[in-house]
This record gives C-alpha cells, sequence and structure tokens, in this order.
C-alpha cells in the first residue's frame, strides 16, 4: 500500500517517522488521524516518543527487525519508552548523532556514513545483528537521507550510478534503483517512510513518481 500525505504541513516524512517491518517511531505531537494512517499503510505498532527532546525522530532514530540505534543526545526516558515495545535500543557513540540521516539499513545489511568511527561502527552491527559498511551515494555521506531501504527494494537519489547501485545491492541483498519524492526532491529517504508493507510520501508527489516507488521498493511484484 502506498498513501501520500503530509504531517501538519511537512511532506518530509522521513525526517519525522522512523520505521520498520514491526514499529513506526513518531513524534508526540502526531494526531490520531496520522497515526492510523500509518498504522494502516505500514502495519506497525506506533511509538510516541521525541528522540534528544526533538521532533525530528526520523532522523535521530533508525532500525530493523533486530532494534534500533538513537542519537548520542538521547534521554532514558525515551530510550525506556521504546524499549518497553521488547526493542533493543542503544545508542550511537558518536558526533554523528543524526544516525536516520547516516545509515541505510534493512534486516540484510547496513550502509553507513564513512565518517563513522569505528566503535560506532560496532554498536550499529551488534545491535542491528548483520554487516556493516561504509560507503556514499551519489556523492553524498548523508546515505539515509538519499535512499530507502526496505527488505523488497531501494529507491535512491537519481544521480545516484550504475556501479552504486549494484554497491547498494551487494550491501543490502535487494534490488535498487533511482528516483524522487514530492515533485522531484532528491532526498528520498528525507521524505519517505517505508517497509516491507507499504509506503508514506508528501502529497506534492506525483503519479510517475508514485509508479517509480512502487517499483523501485517491489510493490509491484506479483
Amino acid at each position: 500500500m502506498i498513501r501520500r500525505m503530509n504531517l501538519n504541513g511537512n511532506p518530509n516524512l522521513g525526517v519525522s517517522i522512523s520505521t520498520t517491518d514491526e514499529i513506526a517511531i513518531v513524534p508526540t505531537h502526531i494526531s490520531e488521524p496520522i497515526i492510523t494512517s500509518i498504522k494502516e499503510v505500514l502495519d506497525v505498532s506506533v511509538v510516541k516518543t521525541p528522540i534528544a527532546g526533538c521532533s525530528l525522530t526520523g532522523a535521530l532514530s533508525v532500525g530493523n527487525s533486530n532494534g534500533f540505534i538513537v542519537s548520542r543526545y538521547a534521554l532514558d526516558s525515551e530510550i525506556e519508552r521504546i524499549r518497553e515495545h521488547g526493542v533493543n535500543v542503544e545508542r550511537i557513540p558518536d558526533k554523528l548523532s543524526a544516525v536516520g540521516n547516516i545509515i541505510l539499513t534493512n534486516n540484510s545489511g547496513a550502509l553507513v556514513n564513512p565518517l563513522l568511527s569505528d566503535e560506532s561502527l560496532e554498536v550499529v552491527k551488534n545491535v542491528l545483528d548483520l554487516e556493516v559498511v561504509r560507503g556514499s551515494i551519489a556523492g553524498f555521506k548523508i546515505i539515509g537521507s538519499v535512499a530507502a531501504a526496505t527488505e523488497k527494494g531501494v529507491l535512491a537519489h537519481p544521480s545516484t550510478q550504475p556501479d552504486e547501485l549494484d554497491f547498494i545491492e551487494s550491501v543490502l541483498k535487494i534490488p535498487a534503483d533511482i528516483g524522487t519524492i514530492n515533485n522531484g526532491v532528491p532526498l528520498v529517504g528525507a521524505c519517505t517512510a517505508a517497509n516491507s508493507k507499504g509506503v508514506l510520501v508528501g502529497l506534492n508527489t506525483t503519479g510517475p513518481e508514485l509508479a517509480r516507488v512502487e517499483e523501485a521498493l517491489g510493490f509491484l511484484e506479483g
């Protein structure tokens, strides 16, 4: 399922929503109708909490079915709120704390900002329980902002080169393709909340962009 919507007028859904196939973490100010849409489209439980006292929960957390990584500045109370849902959560010990912007992951692999420290790589590896590889996409180190990944596929920045798509596919073990969101915005990760069951994109996303999203993220199969 794919649905267009904004969050209080904001079309950059990936900045506010961090989701896996089981759980979505969202800011506390999200309205109940929006929560209902998130549950319907992504088929997840929803955890309402800020991260580091901030509503940019999608930028400050990232995870897969094994756990979540959060900003080093996340509060104990916020972490406990997520753990109450049976989720393993750990802070990243790095000055690069906007983990949703710098980590692209699913259940098979993780591609991370090349400047991330060795200590942080070990935390990501242990919490998410997978192989972690440093890299960039289309020349950008903010790989979580320029790509969106599920268990079915990856949608990447339109300037991503064929060899980079091959690299992404080798790390995450799924097909990858390029596209845009919100009528030409290339930061597809920042604009998208997606898992294997559904996709949320901004209201400005065009019909051709929706078709590319569906194809890249594997919703045209069968």
